[in-house]
């Protein structure tokens, strides 16, 4: 599953900060609403894959951050979650597994046109991490 392979980057990501700062604490990460992350198994796989690591006992903070689009067109922004609603199953699929199909599927609501930019609530980060003194 497409969550597993983020949460295993997300563990990946996070051990790598732990051997160069030592023990942490709290690691706040973001996933972009574009990604279509289905939050309860990525939380389930993040957990299950730091399990028995050293960085099992952190403090895991996960947010959903807004996409928000722009056409390049007629410069109307809308939210993804809007346009979400009118996708089909095959193409609301096609973008949480490969986002930047979105332009394949995608067009303004305004104007209709397919040319846009995403300006945010895409791909996913590490936001801040709290290491302990």
């Amino acid at each position: 599953m497409h969550e597993w392979a983020l949460a295993e980057s997300v563990k990946e990501s996070v051990l790598n900060l732990y051997r160069k700062h030592g023990s942490i604490k709290k690691v706040k990460v973001s996933i972009g609403e574009l990604q279509q992350i289905d939050l309860e198994i990525f939380k389930y796989a993040l957990k299950e894959l730091i399990r028995g690591t050293k960085i099992e006992n952190v403090d895991f903070e996960i947010t959903v951050k807004p996409a928000k689009m722009r056409c390049n067109v007629c410069g109307y922004e809308w939210d993804f979650k809007d346009t979400l609603k009118l996708l089909g199953e095959d193409a609301r699929e096609a973008i949480h597994f490969i986002p930047e199909l979105a332009h394949s599927f995608i067009k303004c609501p305004k104007c209709n046109s397919p040319d846009f930019e995403v300006l945010g609530g895409r791909g996913v980060w590490i936001e801040y991490v709290e290491v302990e003194r």
